[in-house]
């Protein structure tokens, strides 16, 4: 029988390495790409600079080595063996921001991530201009941005990519990118899986000489899942692990982004199913049957990594509010001479939540660190509100702050609803749905829908991208969702929280005060 010892030492593995808002995590399964034998992370966070959220790009190589550092350690660890190769890489970060450089490979300006929403007005324009929604969070509405604004860097732009798409490249030497986190760069055409190329022409135009070069000229290639992105170089090997141990040469799987990482992770990249991925940020992806009838701010059209159109509804801010409410009140388990480790908080403090009433008590969370778009909000301002007589118990408190995560994302799936599309299920990962059967089940009451959570929904999407590093060896003969169908999840472990009538009924009642009072958050984006 082979055993996890074997596959490293004979390189039957498959790395992936995701940048996530709050960590960089690596992920090295085995020959069965459903066993997680060795992971490794690194802590990191966004810092607001001259307005704008962004992070160092030493910052990310410092992260990643120390989570492949890490990652070796715990292979050394388990199995008393260092890796030296492995069968295939891939890397995954989160989606859209703007990452321009010159023709020496030089950043012409800091890293400007998805968190940003100074791009209103490019971001309107490109949505007339095209007919389909343009975020804010896009790379072509940053790009436009810049374009508009008339900066300095402008004329220097020689290239345009994204978080994933930049680490690659120094990994590889390749300037690609997976269909899916091209498609939050600029709009795909699902048939053919590049860059839309009516959009490409109507944006040339618009841009003329203000742009140094034609649009396509400036963004990465499009490539989907299973094709051959380059392999890892000498140089890139180093920049990984600069102890030199780990070889050149290693193919490399297309980069992608974490909305489709998490549909992989998840299994849902068939028509009809659907995933939700929460950590800094929340969004829900739906594959659709069919196109949507119109345009929707709530609604962004990306693609799964095998270039199948997608409904995705994106939320700037998702469980960190929830956690600083952790933090605070593990704090205070210490101040009091009881301290409890962080996941014993959690764990409590989830458990508290599903005593509290079904609509939370009359209390009302809101988690907006940054601006949210859906929501009408240009910044964000975190509140907690309550009146006199709401009921004002811990549980409630815990139940309001769980449904807060949810609150805007609901607010988006009902766009979502109006236009017809169905769910058969809802798959959520995230650390978040660790604490079994609460926040999963408070998803499905804010969603109307069943909500599956697999074995793997911790790991999230490092585990994905590593998944579809290994697909590289059978893309001739399957289909994406066929491998993960037939040798992915063929006996995973899933559990499913259909919704409770009395959550469903709550979190309608939560949801009508959320909506109502996001009047005050304005105000408070006003006044503070």
């Amino acid at each position: 029988m082979t055993t996890a010892r074997d596959d490293i030492l004979a390189g039957r593995t498959s790395l992936g390495i995701e940048l996530g808002s709050t960590r960089i995590k690596a992920c090295l399964i085995g020959s069965d790409p459903s066993d997680v034998i060795a992971t490794g992370s690194s802590a990191w966070e966004n810092r607001l600079e001259d307005g704008l959220w962004t992070y160092g790009l030493d910052e990310v190589w410092a992260g990643l080595q120390e989570a492949y550092a890490g990652l070796v350690a715990d292979a050394h660890d388990r199995y008393g063996v260092r890796p030296a190769t492995v069968g295939a890489i891939g890397i995954s970060a989160m989606m859209h921001g703007y990452l321009a450089f010159d023709e020496g490979g030089e950043l012409l300006v800091p890293f400007r991530t998805w968190r940003n929403t100074n791009t209103s007005a490019a971001a309107a324009e490109l949505t007339t201009l095209l007919g389909v929604n343009i975020p804010l969070r896009w790379s072509i509405a940053h790009l436009h941005q810049a374009v508009v604004d008339g900066e300095a860097h402008v004329p220097r732009v020689a290239s345009v990519n994204t978080l994933a798409g930049y680490v690659h490249e120094r990994l590889t030497g390749r300037r690609v990118l997976g269909v899916g986190d091209a498609s939050g760069m600029f709009p795909i055409d699902s048939a053919t899986c590049e860059y839309d190329r009516a959009s490409v022409a109507a944006y040339d135009a618009l841009a003329g000489d203000r742009l140094p070069a034609p649009l396509t000229a400036l963004l990465p290639v499009v490539l989907p899942a299973g094709a051959d992105a380059g392999a890892l170089t000498a140089e890139g090997a180093l920049l990984l692990d600069p102890s030199g141990a780990l070889a050149a040469g290693i193919p490399f799987c297309p980069p992608e982004g974490d909305a489709g990482t998490g549909m992989v992770a998840t299994n849902a990249v068939a028509p009809r199913s659907g995933n939700v991925s929460a950590g800094t940020s929340i969004f829900a992806m739906v594959v659709l049957e069919r196109p949507l009838e119109g345009a929707h701010h709530e609604l962004d059209l990306v693609t799964t990594p095998a270039g199948d159109a997608v409904a995705m509804v994106h939320c700037n801010n998702g469980a960190s509010e929830l956690a600083a409410w952790a933090a605070l009140f593990t704090r205070f388990a210490a101040a009091a001479g009881a301290p409890v480790g962080d996941d014993t908080a959690f764990e409590a403090l989830f458990r508290e939540a599903l005593a509290g009433e079904a609509d939370a008590g009359g209390l009302l969370a809101y988690n907006h660190l940054a601006g949210e778009p859906i929501a009408g909000l240009a910044e964000g301002r975190p509140l907690f509100v309550r009146t006199p007589d709401s009921a004002f118990t811990l549980a409630n408190f815990m139940r309001a702050q769980l449904y807060g995560v949810f609150g805007t994302l609901a607010l988006g799936m009902q766009t979502l609803a109006a236009e017809g599309v169905r769910l058969d299920r809802m798959f959520a990962h995230g650390g978040m749905f660790r604490t079994a059967g609460v926040a999963q089940r408070f998803l499905a009451a804010s969603l109307g829908a069943p909500v599956a959570v697999g074995e793997a929904a911790s790991e999230g999407g490092a585990w994905g991208i590593a998944v579809l590093a290994s697909y590289l060896a059978h893309a001739d003969e399957l289909s994406l969702g066929d491998y993960l169908g037939r040798r992915v999840f063929a006996s995973a472990s899933v559990t499913v929280a259909d919704p409770d009538p009395a959550d469903v009924a709550g979190f309608a009642a939560y949801l009508d005060r959320y909506r109502a009072g996001l009047a005050v958050e304005a105000a408070a984006v006003t006044a503070l």
